[in-house]
């Protein structure tokens, strides 16, 4: 028990989900939908109000791309930053949500960068996780701990979101493993990023593990197989 045990307990997820490599390779070089950093700050915004990830969020952030992206009505962050609430309701009914990613969209958009993606990862790049409230983005009304590692995996940081997906399927196998629980948020991103190099895995794809681990019984869906390659 302990640290051999939960490797191997890890090393058997890792084996069944090959997928994982790849959804950690996207993320940490700001890939994810497409490399669009309007669609990533999006969904981090959706995101934040805990509602199901691949059942609300991901249709969610389809549909804005359908409507604004793909249509060419929002094509950077300064556009996403001035769009009129009302009509983003019409996509996601949160107004909530929609103030985080107007407000992260404007605050991302004055880094230095030659375009939004860079932006993006010039920020996560200066971000720490001591400092997360006083940081241009963690500052921002509305964001949490847990959108604040979002984006910071999104901009190619290798962390871990303490989401309570993420903190339960995690502390399930620590206790597996006989290791202590942890469920102070930001002890919990200092431990499983120790306990990522100590067993040989990158704390971002352990996030993407525990999300795939939750919505396993839709594994087989076609549907869900096909976002995939996108988020």
């Amino acid at each position: 028990m302990g640290i051999g045990e939960l490797r191997r307990l890890l090393d058997e997820v890792f084996a069944s989900m090959p997928e994982l490599r790849e959804l950690g390779d996207r993320c940490l070089s700001s890939r994810r939908w497409g490399g669009s950093a309007v669609l990533m700050v999006v969904d981090a915004a959706f995101t934040s109000i805990g509602m199901s990830y691949f059942r609300s969020v991901v249709p969610a952030v389809i549909r804005f791309k359908e409507l604004f992206v793909d249509t060419r009505r929002v094509s950077s962050l300064r556009e996403m930053a001035s769009l009129d609430l009302d009509e983003l309701r019409s996509v996601w009914r949160n107004r909530r949500s929609w103030e985080v990613a107007r407000n992260v969209a404007l605050r991302l958009s004055e880094f230095d960068g030659e375009d939004d993606v860079q932006r993006l990862r010039t920020w996560a790049l200066r971000s720490t996780l001591e400092n997360w409230r006083k940081d241009p983005i963690g500052s921002i009304k509305g964001i949490g701990l847990v959108t604040y590692q979002y984006l910071r995996m999104m901009g190619g940081v290798d962390t871990v979101m303490p989401d309570k997906v993420v903190k339960r399927v995690i502390n399930s196998l620590l206790r597996q493993a006989g290791l202590n629980e942890v469920w102070d948020d930001l002890s919990f991103v200092r431990e499983v990023e120790r306990l990522a190099v100590l067993t040989g895995h990158r704390a971002v794809e352990l996030t993407w593990m525990t999300w795939l681990l939750s919505e396993r019984r839709l594994m087989g869906d076609l549907r869900f197989s096909e976002v995939l390659h996108m988020i």
